[in-house]
């Protein structure tokens, strides 16, 4: 099943966020498509994201977010080994319907391998899927309306350039995710490369802004320290964004934390 839809065109004006009606999200066809197994991109992104989290101590963390959540829960699954409460914020009313579904419990059995995966690389992960959402409190609402500098460790996986078509907006939206920690805060994250506007299912069609190393490095760089992005292949399991693969970061807001910052 192919997702290849054409870059933007030129001389058109770009699809921004607010254009898009997210409320129709086709929640199954992207399960189906991307989550209903354990594909090697995501394993990769796991085993990624379990050596950063590694380097805290287990639940050090007061308060987490999910920036964008969509239906992915395996990035809840990872922050729950250092995370005492972590917010899932999304937007799409079936995205929500769907995590709070999936928190409710049981988990689908899909998610069951992600887990074992995810407490292998991490120990300190709950011992089953349904303990490692407990934490999570899912919140219905618009990820630019997030508090800032409210949390200890922010996430976003595949969020800011595949909500829209336009380079100012995207950068406003990593802006907004590092914002979202307090400063000294962890920041961990995940994005498709290269990947322009999109489908999933058979008729779909949602914004894209292509990225590279370079342009996930000019959003972050002026706002945050100790930055490291790592890529890996397009993976071939997937069916064909357009993307060349992912970057993969991990930063800390750049910042001293001040005596009224919250704690982590």
């Amino acid at each position: 099943m192919s997702r290849i839809v054409s870059a933007h065109p030129a001389g058109t004006p770009p699809v921004l966020n607010d254009h898009v009606d997210w409320d129709s999200w086709p929640v199954e066809d992207y399960l189906t498509e991307n989550y209903r197994e354990l594909h090697p991109s995501d394993a990769a992104v796991i085993s990624h994201h379990s050596a950063f989290y590694r380097r805290l101590a287990p639940g050090s963390v007061a308060r987490s977010l999910e920036f964008g959540a969509g239906p992915n829960l395996y990035p809840l699954m990872l922050a729950s080994a250092v995370s005492r409460h972590i917010d899932a914020v999304e937007t799409s009313a079936k995205c929500v319907g769907y995590l709070e579904q999936q928190v409710a419990g049981p988990p689908d059995p899909s998610w069951s391998v992600f887990h074992d995966l995810c407490r292998r690389l991490d120990p300190s992960l709950p011992g089953t899927p349904a303990e490692a959402l407990r934490g999570v409190h899912v919140v219905h609402g618009d990820i630019r309306t997030v508090e800032p500098g409210a949390y200890g460790l922010a996430s976003m996986h595949f969020v800011a350039e595949g909500v829209t078509e336009d380079h100012a907006e995207f950068l406003d939206f990593c802006r907004l995710f590092i914002n979202s920690v307090t400063p000294g805060g962890y920041l961990v994250a995940a994005f498709m490369e290269n990947m322009p506007t999109y489908r999933i299912g058979p008729a779909s069609q949602w914004p894209g802004f292509p990225v590279d190393r370079a342009l996930v490095s000019e959003a972050f760089a002026p706002h945050a320290e100790r930055l490291a992005v790592t890529r890996i292949d397009a993976d071939p399991s997937l069916p064909d964004y357009g993307d060349s693969g992912m970057l993969l970061l991990t930063a800390v807001r750049r910042g001293e934390r001040s005596s009224t910052s919250r704690p982590v």
